[in-house]
C-alpha cells in the first residue's frame, strides 16, 4: 500500500466534516472534480470505501469513521512537529513557557529573570496550559495540581494550603477558622472551561461532596477578587496568592480541611531539550528560595 499524504487526510476531513463534496471543495479553495478524484485515490490506497455516496447524500462508512478519528491525531502530530521545528530554528531559539494569569505568571517572570537562556512568556487561559504543551505551542508550562497531566512530565515546585477570600463585611469574615462545609450553598467563582473535578476543587466540594453553587465567570485573579469584594461570591485560593494580593475590601481566612494547592512545571514526556532541563533547574532553585506564606491572621 502506498503511503497516505497529509494533503489527502486534509481533503478527507473536509469532506467528512461537511458531508458534501461541493462545500468541502469550496472550503479547500479547489474545484470539486479534483477533490472527488483525490478521495477515490485515497480509498484505493487504503483498500476500503470511506464514504457512502448518492446523488443527494454523503455518509461516512464504518472505515471512514475510524479514519476520521485517527486522522485528527495524525494531523495534530504533524502540526505540533512543524511548530516545534520552526521555533527550534529561531536564532537564538527562545524557550516558550506559559501560565495562567496570577501567581503562576508572577512566579514565571521571576524564574525567567533568573534564567540564562532566552524565554518567551505567554499568558494562557484557565486550563489551557497542558493543551499548549500537547499541540506544540509551548515547551514548558506552569500548571496547578491536581489536574490531568498523566501524559506529561511534571516537577512540583511547591505545595501550600488554601484560604478563603471573603468581602470584609461577610458573616464568615468574623470567624478565625473556616471549613469547606462553610462554602455549602454559597456561590464560588466559575472558570471558563473548568471540568467537573476543577469546579469541585475550587469550591471545596471535593471534600464535602454535593453540588457546586456557581458564581460569576472570571478570567483571572484580579477579576476574581473584584467579584469577591462585591459580595458576588466567596473563593478558595492558594495562600501565596493571598500573600501577594492584599486588599482593604477582601479578607483571607484559613480553611482547615481544604485540599492543598500545588504549582508544578510540566513539559512533553520524554523531551530531550537541554533548555527545558536548565529551565526546570532554575525554577526549582528560585521556588525553593521563595518565602512561604505567613499564617493568615485570625481576624
Amino acid at each position: 500500500m502506498d503511503d497516505v499524504e497529509v494533503r489527502e487526510l486534509r481533503y478527507f476531513r473536509a469532506v467528512a466534516e461537511e458531508l458534501n463534496f461541493s462545500r468541502a471543495a469550496e472550503r479547500l479553495g479547489m474545484a470539486q472534480p479534483p477533490l472527488s478524484r483525490a478521495i477515490r485515490l485515497l480509498e484505493r490506497r487504503l483498500g476500503v470505501q470511506l464514504f457512502e455516496r448518492t446523488s443527494r447524500h454523503v455518509e461516512l462508512t464504518p472505515a471512514g469513521n475510524i479514519l476520521f478519528a485517527e486522522s485528527a491525531k495524525a494531523l495534530d502530530a504533524v502540526t505540533t512537529a512543524v511548530r516545534r521545528t520552526r521555533r527550534a530554528g529561531q536564532q537564538p531559539p527562545a524557550l516558550v513557557v506559559t501560565a495562567k494569569p496570577g501567581v503562576a505568571t508572577e512566579l514565571l517572570r521571576r524564574i525567567a529573570d533568573g534564567h540564562p537562556d532566552p524565554v518567551d512568556i505567554r499568558v494562557s487561559g484557565f486550563g489551557e496550559q497542558a493543551a499548549a504543551l500537547r499541540d506544540g505551542q509551548a515547551d514548558v508550562a506552569l500548571v496547578g495540581c491536581p489536574g490531568d497531566h498523566g501524559d506529561l512530565d511534571v516537577e512540583v515546585l511547591f505545595t501550600e494550603p488554601r484560604v478563603a477570600a471573603l468581602p470584609v463585611w461577610h458573616e464568615l469574615a468574623r470567624r478565625s477558622l473556616l471549613a469547606c462545609a462553610d462554602f455549602t450553598g454559597r456561590a464560588t467563582p466559575s472558570w471558563p472551561g473548568a471540568s467537573v473535578a476543577d469546579r469541585a476543587y475550587w469550591s471545596g466540594r471535593d471534600v464535602t461532596g454535593g453540588p457546586v453553587t456557581p458564581g460569576p465567570v472570571v478570567q483571572d485573579g484580579s477579576q476574581l477578587l473584584e467579584t469577591v469584594a462585591r459580595g458576588q461570591a466567596i473563593a478558595l485560593l492558594p495562600a501565596l496568592f493571598a500573600e501577594w494580593h492584599p486588599r482593604t475590601d477582601v479578607v483571607y481566612r484559613p480553611v482547615v480541611d481544604a485540599t492543598p494547592y500545588s504549582l508544578a512545571l510540566a513539559w512533553p514526556a520524554g523531551a530531550r531539550d537541554l533548555r527545558i532541563a536548565r529551565f526546570v533547574r532554575t525554577a526549582v532553585e528560585i521556588s525553593e528560595a521563595l518565602p512561604r506564606p505567613r499564617p493568615v491572621p485570625a481576624g
